[in-house]
């Protein structure tokens, strides 16, 4: 049997790395960049531990998917990130040129489309793949915090 590579298996991908951010004590975000139907880079925050608040998951695995493809761009891949990329993780992505972003989660308070950033023009993007699974991880990480 051949196993389906949809949105959603990748973004359960996604979040399988915004669980191991969990575990570390990290806000729980994870991301994972797909070319040609294969994860070519995963990623997920490490702002604590590395202590460098640009060390998001988005950051970690545009720069793991760079390495991987030998270049600065992203075109003709997808990347899969369990919540909306704030406005310097969009910028990165920008730069880029990140064919499409699928999002689980929207940031209604510090996501890039809130604080007024933009995506390159051609980088198409979709969300509420498992939202109500991403929005759980962080309100749980965020309960416990509390």
């Amino acid at each position: 049997m051949i196993e389906a590579f949809d949105d959603s298996y990748f973004m359960k991908k996604a979040l399988a790395e915004a669980n191991l951010a969990f575990e570390r004590d990290e806000i729980p975000v994870g991301a994972v960049v797909v070319s040609n139907q294969s994860i070519i880079a995963r990623g997920h925050n490490l702002t604590e531990m590395l202590t460098d608040v640009t060390a998001h998951a988005e950051m970690q695995t545009i720069t793991a998917a760079a390495n991987y493809l030998g270049g600065k761009f992203l075109r003709d891949c997808t990347m899969y990130v369990t919540l909306e990329p704030c406005q310097m993780c969009a910028g990165a992505l920008y730069w880029s040129q990140l064919s499409r972003l699928v999002i689980a989660a929207p940031d209604e308070h510090r996501g890039y489309r809130k604080m007024g950033a933009q995506l390159h023009p051609k980088t198409t993007v979709e969300f509420g793949i498992l939202e109500a699974e991403s929005a759980s991880l962080l309100k749980e990480f965020f309960k416990k915090k509390r």
